[in-house]
């Protein structure tokens, strides 16, 4: 809002002076005598607009038609609002004539005129700026549709360091060390590519800003450069229907679209840094944040406790009304008292039906029975938990298999 306001300032004031100093000069007076002849009962007129007031109009008109044109994304229709106050303006000086008062239009029409085009010249060349660094920048990083909407302006495109709330999403293959094992170096490396092109176009459809893609995984933040305040919840949202896609692909056409892989995702959300790389032949982005480790880590985590996403705290409170969710575990922090707990996605709240709630509340049940020890109660909620497919629900087994020795030892031992 402050850089059109300022640019409103300058264009208007600029356009009002130098047609306020032609004006006063007399430098328009041949034009101005041409127009008031052209004007319906000249001759009969008494009296005119004193000159003071000519400058006040060519003021307003000057900032109005500059802020307007400066502050609309839609041209053609400032183009046509100009036109039709050209018109009025030559219908302003027709009806003072009717009263024998004489209003010169030329000073104020040249003020429209004048303001519309240096208007849209600095549009022009700031979009051209705003052209190449929004490319620089963002191309292949976000999707053609989000690169359009930075250069029109409708996402902000800020070139100096900040803070923003984001939420990033680190996604790789899950059991990419056993394709490694098992596969030829070539067919692991096609492998992987394919996972890699699929997974950053499903993020970038998604509007996602993607940080890598690479060997190590694809890692994509939500809620940059839009400013989406709903990050967390998109974010989850799209991790869910990437874990669909993948079950999708397996069972329809025998992995031919991700290849043969499986898949893990960790999300986290919090504060971001985003700073332009100054050196280097091309502009370039530094995004960096607790986040990008803690997702990544998360990501990790799904190999011990088998499942396929796991968020942290600050993404389960955000998006906690959208999605349904249980508690899995701790992760340890950067040091020793600070732990993380995480939280496996299920489905979206709009589509979980009443057993669907009923098996996450149990499971929910257990897992605080069990950080209680409370061995024989936990064991008996995590078995509520159990659904069609219970064996493959590798957390609800992992817990299972930790607690049968235990409850078995408490139902061994004679009570006293």
């Amino acid at each position: 809002m402050k850089r059109p306001l300022v640019a409103t300032l300058i264009i208007g004031f600029v356009v009002a002076g130098i047609i306020g100093a032609l004006h006063a000069s007399g430098l328009l007076l041949r034009l101005e005598l041409v127009a008031a002849e052209l004007i319906p009962h000249h001759r009969t007129i008494t009296r005119s607009v004193a000159g003071k007031w000519q400058y006040v109009f060519i003021v307003i008109l000057s900032l109005g038609v500059a802020g307007l044109t400066l502050t609309s994304s839609r041209r053609k229709q400032v183009g046509w609002l100009v036109l039709a106050l050209l018109i009025e303006l030559l219908g302003l000086c027709w009806i003072c004539s009717l009263y024998r008062t004489f209003f010169q239009p030329l000073p104020s029409i040249f003020a429209v005129v004048l303001a519309f085009v240096v208007a849209e010249g600095s549009i022009a060349i700031a979009r051209r700026t705003r052209s190449h660094l929004a490319r620089s920048f963002f191309t292949g990083r976000l999707s053609n549709e989000q690169v359009h909407r930075v250069i029109a302006g409708e996402i902000p495109l800020d070139t100096k360091a900040r803070s923003c709330q984001a939420t990033v999403v680190v996604c790789d293959i899950a059991n990419k060390y056993d394709l490694a094992e098992d596969s030829e170096p070539v067919a692991f490396a096609e492998t992987t590519e394919k996972f890699i092109r699929r997974t950053t176009e499903l993020f970038l459809e998604a509007g996602g800003y993607i940080e890598a893609a690479d060997g190590e995984g694809v890692v994509a933040i939500f809620g940059f450069p839009d400013g989406n305040a709903e990050h967390a919840d998109k974010a989850v949202r799209v991790t869910l229907g990437l874990v669909q896609a993948f079950r999708d692909s397996r069972r329809q056409n025998n992995g031919k679209l991700f290849g043969n892989c499986d898949v893990h995702l960790g999300v986290s959300s919090g504060t971001m840094i985003v700073a332009p790389l100054k050196d280097g032949e091309r502009p370039g982005l530094l995004t960096s944040g607790e986040p990008v480790e803690l997702a990544r880590r998360f990501c990790v985590a799904n190999r011990f406790y088998g499942s396929h996403i796991l968020i942290g705290p600050r993404t389960f409170e955000l998006a906690s009304k959208a999605i349904v969710a249980r508690p899995i575990d701790f992760l340890s922090g950067a040091n020793k008292q600070e732990r993380h707990e995480i939280y496996e996605p299920l489905w979206l709240a709009t589509e979980a039906k009443p057993e669907h709630l009923a098996r996450r509340d149990s499971f929910w049940n257990g897992l605080v029975l069990y950080r209680e020890k409370r061995w024989a109660e936990a064991y008996t909620e995590f078995q509520k938990a159990r659904g069609p497919d219970a064996e493959d629900d590798a957390p609800l087994q992992l817990y299972l298999r930790r607690l049968e020795p235990l409850a078995l030892h408490l139902t061994e031992t004679p009570s006293e």
